[in-house]
Order: structure tokens, then C-alpha cells, then sequence
């Protein structure tokens, strides 16, 4: 039995394939590259080129690999690019994710883990949020995610499959071995930006917005190592393969660093002064993002154990200094 990881390799989707792999899992990985890179693909997992748009691609891949379970990574990210290209998004992430249920459901594959996101909140109406708090995308990437979820549920109730959804907050960090890493163009994540000063891609870091009501005036936001995230997945197949039931689940540490700290402590790591510019607030930008993964701990199990700033910043740094252009393909 193999576990199949579509997206993986993307950033989340590298990451949790070569947690599989050290666990001797037998891991098949399908991508379309577009977004991904080939190099990130761990070496002993079985790799297959295609787009999950495509009926007959998974069809062949199915017939061929004993599929015991999903983990679904493949999807446009960038909300900003949602927000522009609207239907981009509605076209990969929703109906590539009904061509995928289609194939499982004539392949008679009823497990299925899901890449989520604290996108599908919008502004939080509670601080911390928890999974029964109100849905309210605020951008297409959001409510894409938010309608695949309700693609999963009510295909669940029809066709018997399973699901777990996991929404994560902010994916941060690389694998300790520094072989893989974040690597996206264009680059939106904080961390990274921040890190391109010290690698000489970016002579300052932009600070955007410094009086929202939070201690030290700039947005609060869970960072979460992607190692950790990986993990959760991981968890969630196994609770699946143990029968458990279909359920949503934060992914967070609980804990909210503003950007100034993100900041301070990669000056900290990289021993590089980062120059700050201070700008108008984004459109959007709630003031804090913090998960409660209460949930997830009781019933998953799954406890983060790299939730230092410092070390997530540390590992990233790692891979970043190593790798100051991404991937070499």
C-alpha cells in the first residue's frame, strides 16, 4: 500500500513526503512542476508528471499504484494572484479537486488528507480560533479552499470516503538536513523576504502597517515549522487508516510574534542588521492570526515540537544561505 502526495514537490508537500519516506512509508508523488520543483522530491518516492485536471493522468496512476490514501497539496497559494486572477485559482483548486474525487471514487481510494488553511476564516472573530468559529474568506484562495473542504464533506456523505482537512497558518522554516527548503516566485512569506536581506537579494524588509492594537503596533501572526506540519499529516493519515471519522483541524503553535519580532530575531540568527522600512497597512490585514490546536493535540496527537522562533528562523536561514536562488532547475 502507498500513500500518494499530490503537490509533493511543493514546499508543504517536499516536506511532509520526506517525513514519510524516513518513516518507510512507500510514497508516490504526482506534480505538474509549475509551482514545484523536481530536486525537492525525495529520492526513494516514485514520481509521476501530470495535473490533477487530468481525468486520464490519475486514472493510469491509480490503475498502476495500490493507492491506500491521499494527501492533497496540489493548489494555487498566492492570495494576492487570487485576488487578480480569480478563475486561475476557481480552476485548479476547485475543479481539479473534483476531477481527483472523481478518480478516487471510481478507484474505490476512500482516504484522503487535505492541505487547508486559516484563509477559509477571514478576519477572526475570535482570538484564538477555533475550528467551529466562523467561515468568511476575505480572497478567492480562501473560498476555494473553504468549497473544496464542502467538496470533500459532501462527497463523503455520497461516496463513502473519508477526510481530514487541516488548516494551517503561516508555514515557516526547512527541514533540519538543509536539502529542501521554501522556495517561491514570487517570494510572499515573511520569513523569506526577511532573509533575502542577509543574502543580498533586497537591501531593506517592508513593515506593513505599525499602529494596529496589538503590544508593538505591526500584525501578530502563528508561525508554524513546516516539519511540524508535516508531521500533522502524517497523523492524519494514520487516523484515517484507524477508521477515524471525517474532521477539520487547526494547525498552529498558539503562539503570535508580530513582525517586529520575526524581524529582531533573524537580525538575531543572521547576525545582519535587516533594515526595516515602515509603510501604509495592506488592505486585509487582520491585526492578529493566532490558532488554537487544542483539537488537533486531543485527538490527533500531534504536539509541535519545533516552535522556537529562533529555531524556525535558524533552520530556514539554513537552507536560504545555502540556496540563495531556490532550486537549481
Amino acid at each position: 500500500m502507498s500513500i500518494l502526495v499530490l503537490g509533493g514537490a511543493g514546499y508543504i508537500g517536499s516536506h511532509t513526503a520526506l517525513e514519510l519516506t524516513r518513516g518507510g512509508a512507500d510514497v508516490v508523488i504526482a506534480d505538474n512542476l509549475i509551482t514545484g520543483h523536481k530536486s525537492a522530491i525525495p529520492k526513494n518516492a516514485r514520481f509521476y508528471k501530470g495535473d490533477i485536471r487530468d481525468f486520464d493522468f490519475l486514472d493510469e496512476l491509480f490503475s498502476k499504484e495500490k493507492i491506500d490514501a491521499v494527501i492533497h497539496f496540489a493548489a494555487f497559494s498566492l492570495v494576492g494572484e487570487s485576488v487578480t486572477a480569480p478563475l486561475k485559482y476557481y480552476d485548479n483548486n476547485l475543479c481539479g479537486t473534483k476531477v481527483l474525487l472523481e478518480a478516487m471514487v471510481k478507484h474505490k481510494i476512500d482516504k484522503i488528507v487535505f492541505s487547508s488553511t486559516a484563509a477559509t476564516y477571514g478576519e477572526p472573530e475570535n482570538i484564538p480560533i477555533l475550528e467551529s468559529d466562523r467561515t468568511c474568506p476575505t480572497n478567492p484562495y480562501g473560498e476555494t479552499k473553504l468549497a473544496m473542504e464542502k467538496m470533500f464533506k459532501w462527497s463523503a456523505n455520497a461516496y463513502g470516503l473519508r477526510y481530514v482537512s487541516l488548516r494551517y497558518f503561516n508555514a515557516c522554516g526547512a527541514d533540519a538536513s538543509g536539502t529542501i527548503g521554501e522556495a517561491h516566485d514570487p517570494e510572499s512569506h515573511l520569513i523569506p523576504l526577511i532573509l533575502q536581506v542577509p543574502n543580498g537579494k533586497r537591501e531593506s524588509v517592508s513593515i506593513f502597517g505599525t499602529d494596529y492594537d496589538t503590544p508593538d503596533g505591526t500584525c501578530i501572526r502563528d508561525y508554524i515549522h513546516v516539519t511540524d506540519l508535516a508531521a500533522a499529516h502524517i497523523l492524519a493519515v494514520e487516523y484515517l487508516q484507524k477508521g477515524g471519522e471525517s474532521d477539520i483541524f487547526n494547525l498552529g503553535n498558539g503562539v503570535g510574534y508580530s513582525v517586529r519580532e520575526v524581524i529582531e530575531t533573524a537580525r538575531k540568527v543572521t547576525a545582519h542588521p535587516i533594515p526595516a522600512v515602515e509603510t501604509e497597512r495592506r488592505a486585509g490585514d487582520p491585526a492578529r492570526l493566532v490558532a488554537s490546536s487544542a483539537k488537533a493535540k486531543q485527538v490527533l496527537g500531534w504536539n509541535p515540537v519545533h516552535d522556537s522562533l529562533e529555531e524556525i528562523i535558524q533552520s530556514a536561514w539554513n537552507w536560504h544561505k545555502n540556496h540563495p536562488n531556490g532550486y537549481d532547475e
